[in-house]
């Protein structure tokens, strides 16, 4: 006969402070006796892997044969922390400070032994109450804006806890001089007695250093770039501020690697979302005591990236890789699991301070959006029903015979072939392709163009294919229109910005991988995409090239889709690729995700 179960409406939660970590234990007490429940709940866990899915009871197995009954609530933040960890070899759990967050979940019912320091912080962490304000350092030569200010004591207060974070404003905030003002206020007060290490993408390379000179003038910055820069290794500890690229990373790891930095910030942090990357690994095992990232976009296009992210920032925050995969990522991307989706944000939200041009530049003129549809000609239609056939085809098969994860590459093969197609038919490799002299999207963009430049519109138009770029300079000279053009190959960057920038030229065509990030293009007053992506992060970061601080003119953003096409379908991936982001940065909280499925990708080769 089954023994009825004890029901335990609230347990003790025990805290003991070790510097910037603290050892937690949960028990309960029966009949004078005492009940550790960290090894009962881990027992538990190992056979009920789909917890989450559920809202009943706990039952937990004792040796007696009587099961304790413990409320799911009272429990659960704690069931997230062991579910990542995995394993407890001890009645407590040692974790670092940066956990403390989870502690401002469990419900007021259960009691507490200790670690005062510990709950304070969690309320501060929970909700940046108690959060000082600090003053600005001397020698800032800028004046702060309010959303700025209080990025800079939030650094602050990750730096006084020994916590790491990434800072995710929009793209034209000034994260980079809130970093700035970071780095000078610790200098400011001793607390950057080793250089901080700036890495970041090439083009950002000048940006820094123009900034760091303008607005910081007393930080002694150091640039390692260039084919001179292995003379300076020697004299890194003579410096405030140390400036490298991603590239040379690899290069440089050996005289980078023995080295202690005070801070280690990662500008465009996206650049390390891979984290079998060989990059991403030697920035890992670089020695900063503190570590920033600075991203307008955490996370482009799953979960996975914001794990590498964390695992710069605090190794063993999010768990380790599978099981970040197993619980969050199944539960979010593959279930739609809103409680799973929460208990991420309340874990992140901490560490990841966002803010958005809507909520804190209302002074910048209006964005308008504007999705224009173009109609495809027959012969241009032709062309793009024969190769959607025949790669729909090809497509099915590979995911019977393959499945998704490993049909990645031909997926993208053919879907690249579709959208050529649209953008022009003399990109497709085919032979009777070339034969199509008729471009519907092209043909759109040389009536509205000359029309934009004799209103005085300053145009930037991006596109993913530089063989694209290359057609619409070849039409752009036929009518007599002067330019100016960025792409991987160019390399004299900064002549030809001031160019643009200084109103010498009306339009710009620009790479979206050369173009996309670092560029201050405010001339600009129209933005248009010619080919769409589904990653909504990449053409808001475009677009960001002219919607920054520092625009006074109303900015007008196209983008061109050819109607009842797979364009049109990956508009509808956009939003949900930027309902998933939202949701992560608690922009999103009401609606459930749609699962990623190879269903929901054939879609995209089926006919309208």
């Amino acid at each position: 006969m089954a023994l009825e179960s004890e029901q335990i409406d609230s347990i003790d939660i025990a805290v003991e402070e070790q510097g910037h970590w603290f050892d937690l234990g949960v028990s309960i007490e029966i009949e004078g006796q005492r009940i550790e429940l960290l090894p009962l709940l881990l027992e538990w866990l190992r056979n009920n892997e789909d917890w989450q899915q559920h809202d009943h009871d706990i039952l937990l197995a004792q040796a007696n044969g009587r099961p304790l009954r413990v409320k799911r609530e009272s429990i659960q933040p704690i069931l997230s922390i062991l579910q990542e960890l995995g394993e407890v070899n001890h009645d407590t759990i040692h974790l670092p400070q940066s956990q403390a967050a989870l502690l401002a979940q469990l419900p007021e019912i259960n009691r507490w032994v200790g670690g005062e320091h510990v709950k304070a912080l969690a309320d501060k962490l929970s909700n940046f109450t108690g959060i000082k304000e600090v003053v600005l350092p001397e020698g800032l030569q800028a004046t702060l804006r309010d959303y700025q200010l209080s990025g800079l004591n939030w650094l602050v207060f990750l730096n006084e806890y020994g916590f790491s974070g990434v800072l995710a404003d929009d793209m034209g905030l000034g994260k980079t001089i809130q970093t700035l003002a970071y780095l000078l206020y610790k200098k400011q007060i001793q607390q950057l007695e080793q250089p901080a290490l700036v890495i970041c993408p090439t083009s950002l390379v000048g940006n820094w250093l123009n900034e760091a000179t303008k607005f910081t003038p007393s930080l002694k910055v150091l640039l390692l770039h260039g084919a001179d820069r292995k003379q300076y290794f020697s004299a890194i500890s003579d410096f405030d501020l140390v400036i490298t690229t991603y590239p040379l990373i690899g290069r440089d790891f050996s005289e980078l690697e023995p080295l202690h930095f005070s801070d280690i910030i990662l500008d465009e942090a996206q650049t390390i979302k891979n984290p079998l990357a060989k990059m991403t690994k030697s920035i890992k095992q670089l020695n900063g005591k503190q570590r920033l990232c600075l991203t307008g976009t955490p996370m482009e296009n799953h979960l996975g990236e914001l794990w590498s992210l964390f695992d710069f920032l605090m190794p063993g925050f999010l768990g380790t890789n599978s099981t970040f995969n197993r619980f969050y990522r199944k539960g979010i991307e593959g279930e739609g699991n809103v409680q799973i989706q929460n208990w991420l944000l309340q874990k992140t939200q901490p560490f990841l301070l966002r803010r958005t041009k809507d909520e804190v530049a209302k002074e910048l003129p209006a964005k308008t959006e504007i999705v224009h549809k173009v109609v495809l000609p027959n012969d241009q239609r032709t062309l793009y029903e024969s190769i959607r056939i025949t790669m729909e085809a090809k497509v099915r098969d590979l995911l019977k015979e393959k499945g998704m994860a490993r049909s990645r590459i031909e997926f993208l093969d053919a879907l690249l072939k579709l959208r050529q197609a649209c953008c022009d038919p003399r990109l497709v490799k085919l032979e009777h392709a070339q034969g199509i002299k008729s471009s519907a999207k092209l043909d759109f963009l040389m009536e509205i163009v000359p029309e934009m430049v004799e209103e005085g519109r300053r145009i930037l138009i991006f596109s993913q294919f530089a063989q694209m770029l290359g057609l619409i300079e070849q039409s752009l000279q036929e009518r007599g229109l002067d330019f100016v053009k960025l792409t991987g190959q160019t390399r004299n960057r900064s002549e030809i910005i001031d160019k643009f920038q200084a109103g010498e030229v009306p339009i710009f065509l620009i790479s979206l991988k050369a173009g996309g990030v670092g560029l201050n293009l405010t001339a600009a007053d129209t933005v248009i995409h010619y080919d769409p992506w589904w990653n909504p992060a990449v053409e808001n970061q475009a677009t960001d090239r002219a919607y920054r601080i520092g625009q006074d003119k109303p900015v007008f953003v196209y983008k061109l889709i050819c109607e009842h096409t797979v364009e049109e379908r990956v508009l509808a991936l956009q939003a949900h690729k930027q309902k998933l982001a939202d949701s992560i940065y608690g922009l999103d909280k009401e609606d459930k995700l749609i699962p990623d499925n190879s269903d929901a990708l054939l879609k995209l080769f089926e006919r309208y």
